[in-house]
């Protein structure tokens, strides 16, 4: 299977931060990840470019992402979608 492409993995990790980040089930995450989620929604929002370490940054929050929902990566568009996924 596909996995998530680094655009939608911004988008997602954006998505999370703007509309969940004062939600109480993601308050630690948002804490810990305090630099890789503005970021993400700063790319997708074309309000930066990719450079490496904008790479890192977004990779290694999504990859605690994944993990913290215990979901493998399997190609998301949206974080609609992972949600959907972890409740099935």
């Amino acid at each position: 299977m596909a996995k998530t492409t680094f655009d939608n993995k911004a988008l997602i990790l954006g998505q999370l931060w703007i509309n969940y980040k004062m939600e109480d089930e993601w308050v630690d995450f948002v804490e810990y990840n305090d630099l890789g989620l503005p970021l993400a929604f700063a790319f997708a929002e074309g309000i930066i470019n990719e450079t490496p370490s904008l790479q890192q940054y977004i990779n290694e929050t999504w990859d605690l992402l994944l993990e913290g929902m215990e979901l493998d990566d399997i190609g998301f568009g949206d974080f609609q979608e992972l949600v959907d996924k972890q409740n099935e």
